[in-house]
């Protein structure tokens, strides 16, 4: 009986220093690139009808090149005069 405990003891006992080993070798990097990443947010149309049936908006974005195109279609799509 001493025996079987004495083995399970240092199973056990050489099992945890190699989990705590394996611990200590895993070590994560961080990536100046990844983290700098920011997700593309959406051009925002808020899109307004008056009663004669005229149609204005509101755009808003963090890239002014993707409202401008945003603005564009809209004024295709909608007919819009482009004097406006």
């Amino acid at each position: 009986m001493k025996h079987f405990i004495f083995v399970v003891l240092t199973i056990l006992l050489f099992s945890g220093n190699s989990l705590s080993a394996d611990k200590n070798e895993i070590q994560l990097k961080k990536q100046p690139e990844i983290q700098q990443m920011k997700p593309h947010k959406p051009v925002k149309i808020k899109l307004h009808r008056t009663a004669k049936g005229e149609y204005s908006w509101d755009l808003t974005g963090d890239s002014v090149d993707e409202i401008v195109k945003a603005d564009k279609r809209l004024r295709s799509l909608l007919k819009v005069d482009q004097a406006e």
